[in-house]
């Protein structure tokens, strides 16, 4: 699919291309999991083509496969909004962008701030940010910090959030922190932003696999590792059994239900769990379920309840904030309607003094938020305490510049913009027509299938 606009003059948004894309993740089981046992992780992209030929924005949302046109669709009702538009009109109000393009008298119906609709949009406001970004010769997290904090307050929309945070309330907290913000700046170029992985315990990997992968993870420096249960007690024991062995008594190890029990399901199967000291669980039950997720953590303290990548919008963050039911406050870079959405939440958690770890076990989204937890630290929360980005180690090699980690620590972005698929890779993995999926796939000689 793709878009025309007509220049008018100056550096405009000429245009935009969409693309479905998807990885056969599924081939190795990687990203399996209690409720999503078969994923193939994808992408609904856009590109915004500009009249300068060597400025553009990307911005994608994650999808799991089927269902990804949808998204792509989505974002062809919305993209036409800043088609013709001047970029710097655009960047001088990223907060007004922001509500127009929420705010669509039609499409809002279709929500409202939720769904396929709302994912679309945090491709195009993503894509928008992109730009900006690479305009100003900075990484996104830069572009961020850099801001003052009344431009910062000016990109969120506070509907529905003034009894738990006003804009000035955020302003004095921005505030608060500005002077000091050179100093964490330096900290993290210097040492990185902590890092947990997934990549050890998705639930498809068998005994020998799980093993090995805890081990390796132990040997690349992780502190904390994070294990899917759910869909097996006995299973589930055996499991963090071997896991518990290998990473020893000392390193943390969460465990991610992916919303597959009812309240009191989770209530009396972490129970059992227990004896693994889990340093969390994660998506216990519903997204949706506010009260839920309270009773649970009532229930099964001092192991922490977390939640976010299936929370939808900033209103039900909230309302999780305010009822005390998480221990940590898991934002996606795509589930919500992009950065401006993950500002307003970052702002949230900070009032409530609730830790920001994002969701990363998606293609792209480590790249993606590895800026936001740059500037929650330099600039809103001031605090690395308990706080912790996720991390999985596939599909890197298809951005243009992948993620570095080492020693547990995600190491900052150095390149002008937000996070952005190699050509090459958009090509290859375009569905369903890209080589990847046409081609059929090489079995290894132990007859399994290749990725």
């Amino acid at each position: 699919m793709s878009g025309r606009g007509t220049v008018v003059g100056g550096v405009e948004i000429t245009g935009f291309d969409t693309v479905d894309v998807r990885f056969p993740t599924s081939r190795e089981l990687d990203g399996s999991d209690a409720m999503n046992p078969d994923p193939d992780y994808s992408a609904a992209y856009v590109i915004l083509r500009t009249s300068d030929p060597g400025l553009d924005g990307h911005g994608f949302c994650f999808t799991i496969g089927r269902g990804t046109e949808l998204c792509v669709q989505a974002i062809g009702a919305l993209a036409p909004a800043v088609v013709g538009a001047r970029t710097e009109e655009l960047f001088a109000d990223m907060g007004g962008l922001w509500r127009r393009l929420v705010g669509d008298s039609q499409l809002r119906w279709l929500g409202p701030e939720k769904g396929v609709v709302h994912l679309a949009t945090a491709a195009v406001v993503n894509a928008v940010w992109d730009l900006y970004a690479k305009a100003r010769g900075k990484p996104l997290w830069k572009l961020l910090v850099d801001l003052e904090p009344e431009e910062i307050v000016d990109l969120v929309d506070f509907r529905y959030l003034t009894d738990a945070l006003t804009p000035a309330e955020a302003l004095a907290l921005l505030r608060e922190r500005a002077a000091t913000r050179p100093e964490r700046e330096a900290l993290l170029a210097a040492e990185g932003y902590p890092a947990y992985t997934t990549s050890a315990g998705w639930l498809g990997y068998d005994d020998e696999k799980l093993r090995r992968r805890c081990l390796e993870a132990v040997d690349a420096g992780f502190s904390h590792l994070k294990l899917k249960v759910g869909a097996s007690l006995e299973d589930d024991l055996r499991r963090l059994g071997i896991a518990r062995e290998v990473i020893g008594p000392d390193r943390g190890l969460m465990l991610d239900a992916n919303q597959v029990w009812s309240v009191p399901e989770a209530i009396g199967w972490m129970g059992e769990l227990a004896r693994f000291r889990p340093w969390w669980i994660e998506e216990p039950t519903s997204p949706d379920d506010v009260l839920g997720h309270a009773a649970i953590a009532r229930a099964i303290a001092p192991i922490r309840v977390v939640t976010g990548e299936h929370v939808q919008n900033r209103v039900v963050f909230k309302q999780l904030l305010q009822a005390g039911a998480i221990a940590a406050c898991q934002v996606d870079a795509c589930r919500l309607a992009g950065v401006n959405e993950v500002v307003a939440v970052l702002l949230l958690a900070a009032r409530f003094g609730v830790p920001v770890c994002p969701h990363a076990g998606g293609v792209g989204l480590c790249e993606l938020v590895v800026h936001l937890s740059a500037f929650d630290f330099v600039a809103v929360s001031g605090s690395l305490e308990e706080r912790m980005v996720e991390y999985v180690d596939h599909l890197h090699e298809h951005f243009t510049e992948p993620v570095r980690v080492t020693g547990g620590r995600y190491h900052l972005p150095a390149a002008p913009g937000y996070a952005a698929m190699t050509p090459a890779a958009l090509a290859s993995y375009r569905f369903p027509d890209g080589p990847a999926w046409t081609v059929p796939a090489r079995p290894p000689p132990d007859g399994r299938p290749s990725p």
